[in-house]
């Protein structure tokens, strides 16, 4: 027997198609689209011919003026950062996971809200005030990525503690052992995977937000970027987005392939 849908279950799929295009529109409407500027496409032929033509001089000088010298200062900033959020994010990401089957806790709330908290803040506007309080320079940058990557870090933590197998502590406790006992013997062994597997990604995710943190002075190669497109020095341009794409792609590739290990 076909039962009879109601009125609200006809027209429920055509209020959702409304609702989307009035979110839609809303958000159209508060957007003003001024077109394209005619000067976009000689912009966009000009980097093109940048990387087509680019400025090897400018790989490796020896000065520590060069594109090799300002990625190696990415990826330390992107390193530096990442080791010090995933060591911070540890402790909270306990704090903040639910240990026990319950639907409220004052504790994991509290954890939770304040890694909320963090991740409100983006990396750009992190290193803005970094380099306001500590000067300009990858000291900035690397305190932006690592504040900004905890909240995001530890949120991933806590989830990884909260879907554990509780078999192996609850056999510990059983045995007699204490809780540091089970969260040396049991815990920490089966998360420390999930751990290394997020850290791993978050370095790949830091190392792209560290090649444009030089924009606002915090240090990297967006730094000689943003000053080779203010000047149009579009071959310089050319090579240092090259570098950045060959940085990228290579460790994502390095990554990859360590996550896929672990995992």
């Amino acid at each position: 027997m076909i039962e009879k849908r109601s009125s609200w279950q006809k027209i429920q799929p055509w209020v959702i198609v409304a609702v989307v295009i009035a979110i839609f529109a809303w958000g159209f409407s508060g957007v003003p689209i001024n077109g394209i500027k005619s000067t976009a496409g000689q912009v966009l032929g000009s980097i093109v011919n940048g990387l087509i033509h680019p400025d090897w001089s400018y790989v490796y000088s020896g000065d520590g003026e060069d594109l090799v010298t300002a990625l190696l200062e990415t990826l330390a900033i992107a390193f530096l950062g990442t080791f010090i959020s995933a060591v911070l994010a540890v402790p909270l990401a306990f704090w903040a996971a639910k240990t026990k089957k319950k639907f409220f806790s004052a504790k994991s709330a509290s954890g939770k809200l304040l890694l909320t908290v963090i991740r409100v803040f983006p990396e750009l506007v992190l290193a803005i005030m970094f380099t306001k309080a500590v000067g300009p320079g990858a000291y900035a940058g690397v305190l932006a990525l690592g504040f900004h990557s905890v909240g995001m870090m530890g949120k991933l933590f806590s989830e990884a503690i909260e879907n554990i197998d509780r078999g192996p502590n609850e056999a510990i406790a059983a045995a007699g052992g204490s809780s540091l006992d089970g969260l040396t013997m049991a815990t920490f062994p089966a998360v420390l995977p999930e751990f290394m597997n997020y850290t791993l990604y978050r370095f790949e995710i830091s190392v792209r937000s560290a090649s444009i943190l030089g924009i606002v002075g915090a240090g990297g190669v967006g730094a000689p970027l943003i000053f080779a497109l203010s000047t149009r020095s579009w071959p310089r341009v050319g090579i240092i987005l090259i570098g950045i794409v060959v940085m990228v792609t290579a460790i994502d590739f390095i990554s990859g392939q360590i996550r896929k290990r672990l995992v």
